[in-house]
């Protein structure tokens, strides 16, 4: 199993994009912070100052199992309109790799034709958005190997979602047994 990267810029949900790390490390699972941005240190869409582990010409592809992106504003727009990062998608979606979004941030699978025809799910003010989805509201959305997530009150199902993919049914009820959720 290769690395989970979750990309960072500034604006990011906080919540979002570190329930997924918290989650993931809990589980064991290689998860790496990647800052979009200028520096490592990446400021929240609420103010809260994260540093990332390391930049984004630091990714090493080769690496890369799964690519998450945290939503939030503006740190959506920031994802969708880094050259890099859509580079970096495109071809982890040809080599089939997971991508996975949560809140405004699939959009910019939208950006990238990944969503044609497929089952996706976003934030309900980003639903227009979406145009070549099959719009879902269910709380996390799997169509092959893209995850699709509604926003701050679901990362702990997207989260979880995301360790059961690469670890298991088992693991996933594991961790959420030991974090007391849905108890």
């Amino acid at each position: 199993m290769g690395k989970v990267f979750v990309f960072l810029a500034d604006g990011f949900e906080e919540i979002e994009g570190l329930t997924v790390v918290d989650m993931m490390r809990r589980a064991e699972i290689p998860t790496v912070t990647v800052s979009i941005g200028s520096s490592r240190n990446i400021i929240g869409a609420h103010r809260i100052e994260v540093e990332a582990d390391i930049m984004f010409h630091e990714v090493l592809e080769a690496e890369g199992a799964m690519y998450v992106l945290p939503g939030g504003m503006p740190g959506t727009l920031h994802l969708k309109d880094h050259e890099g990062l859509g580079k970096l998608l495109q071809k982890a979606y040809k080599n089939e790799k997971y991508l996975a979004a949560i809140c405004a941030a699939p959009t910019v699978f939208e950006k990238y034709g990944f969503l044609e025809g497929r089952k996706a799910t976003s934030y309900p003010a980003m639903e227009e958005e979406l145009k070549s989805a099959d719009y879902q509201t269910d709380k996390v959305v799997v169509d092959g190997k893209i995850i699709t997530s509604r926003g701050m009150g679901t990362a702990i199902d997207f989260a979880a979602k995301l360790v059961e993919i690469i670890k298991g049914t088992k693991e996933k009820d594991e961790l959420l047994k030991s974090i007391v959720y849905g108890e």
